[in-house]
This record gives C-alpha cells, sequence and structure tokens, in this order.
C-alpha cells in the first residue's frame, strides 16, 4: 500500500511516542500545523520537511515516498549503543 506523506509524518510521529502537541513544540509550529500535514491539508515546507524526518528519525525520502524503507540514524550513539543496536536487529531478524 502506498502512503501518503501525511500518512508517513502520522505513523512516524506515533512509532515515536509523540503527540501533535509534542511534535510542534519540538519544531517551533502550532499544533494545527502538524495537523494539517497529518490531514493532508497542508505539506511542509523544505526546512521542516528536514526537521521533521530529524526528530522522527526517518530519512525525507521516507516521508515523501520515495522509498519504503524505514531507518534509524545512529548518528548520535556511541559505538557500544550502536553495537547494542545492531545486536539487538541481528537477533530479531533470526527469530
Amino acid at each position: 500500500m502506498l502512503l501518503k506523506i501525511a500518512d508517513r509524518i502520522k505513523y512516524a510521529r506515533e512509532k515515536n511516542a509523540l503527540t501533535q502537541t509534542n511534535l510542534a513544540r519540538k519544531m517551533s509550529v502550532t499544533r494545527s500545523s502538524v495537523n494539517a500535514w497529518e490531514m493532508g491539508i497542508s505539506i511542509p515546507s523544505t526546512e521542516k520537511l528536514a526537521q521533521l524526518s530529524d526528530i522522527l528519525n526517518v530519512s525525507a525520502d521516507y516521508l515523501l515516498g520515495i522509498t519504503n524503507d524505514e531507518a534509524v540514524l545512529l548518528t548520535d550513539l556511541s559505538e557500544e549503543e550502536k553495537s547494542v543496536v545492531y545486536n539487538l536487529i541481528n537477533i530479531l531478524k533470526n527469530k
């Protein structure tokens, strides 16, 4: 199923356990702006799209529907924390 940007924003927000209000605060926008994005009434600017992808730990390509690959950004993690993430992924793949 192809998801629209509105659906992907909502899905990623919920996966990150954020309310619309929480996300709006992190982005310095109104809750109604986030709601409008999720309802497909408007779309985020390029700047806000980049900010969304960073906050929601997904790529802009994912939000735009260019790819279905979900990613977890490990940039801010230590090498030890990255190792834990990779080990967990391997455990889950082998289930």
